[in-house]
């Protein structure tokens, strides 16, 4: 097995473990939403509250390991495998901590749940763009465009871009923790203003490169 997938299933475990140890703990019901002021407006049972989390985490873990088995440009996600595993890692860990974030809200801690997300946040978009710039043609990762996906020409030029967006807004995002009223706005109007600029040069860099001269 690969490395990176005994560190998930391990950080899958230690949370399925985790919950079982708080459960006698835990009130019977748990927060389990939260609104954009960071305040709780969904409860669930504690059940779930424990445990529905690391299932997620596991049907995700998954599906992205069946993602290099089936798609169809498999080679090239053998390009940028290690990459792609240690984001997956990253991925995982995120959700884990998100866990771990409701878990403590439960049991009384008090903190604004966007501010302690939004580093979180950042450091995955910022590695989610140092994944992009290593990524290579495929059906399942990356910036997945009609564009990017008919000209390879066009995949690299986007995902080398994008790759400096990514990674710019996930600095953007960090720089939110010390705006705690704007967290929300840090963490995803530089992400959706990347995504929607890449979406757009893709568009524009294939009907330069396919231009009729």
């Amino acid at each position: 097995m690969r490395r990176s997938y005994v560190i998930i299933l391990v950080l899958i475990a230690f949370s399925l473990l985790l919950g079982a140890y708080l459960y006698p703990r835990m009130p019977e019901q748990m927060a389990s939403h939260w609104n954009a002021q960071g305040q709780v407006d969904g409860y669930t049972p504690k059940f779930w509250g424990l445990f529905l989390g690391p299932l997620i985490v596991f049907i995700l873990f998954l599906f992205f390991v069946a993602i290099p088995r089936m798609d169809p440009l498999k080679a090239n996600i053998e390009q940028f495998r290690g990459y792609y595993e240690g984001f997956i890692v990253l991925v995982t860990i995120f959700f884990l901590y998100e866990h771990v974030l409701t878990i403590l809200w439960s049991l009384g801690v008090a903190f604004d749940l966007n501010q302690a997300l939004t580093p979180a946040m950042g450091l995955l978009f910022f590695a989610a763009g140092v994944m992009m710039e290593h990524a290579k043609r495929n059906w399942f990762i990356g910036i997945r465009t009609p564009w990017t996906l008919s000209n390879d020409e066009v995949w690299e030029k986007t995902h080398r871009l994008g790759g400096k967006l990514f990674r710019l807004a996930g600095l953007l995002a960090i720089v939110g923790i010390f705006f705690p009223k704007h967290a929300l706005l840090f963490m995803l109007a530089p992400v959706l203003l990347a995504s929607a600029y890449t979406t757009l040069y893709s568009y524009l860099e294939f009907r330069r490169l396919t231009a009729t001269p």
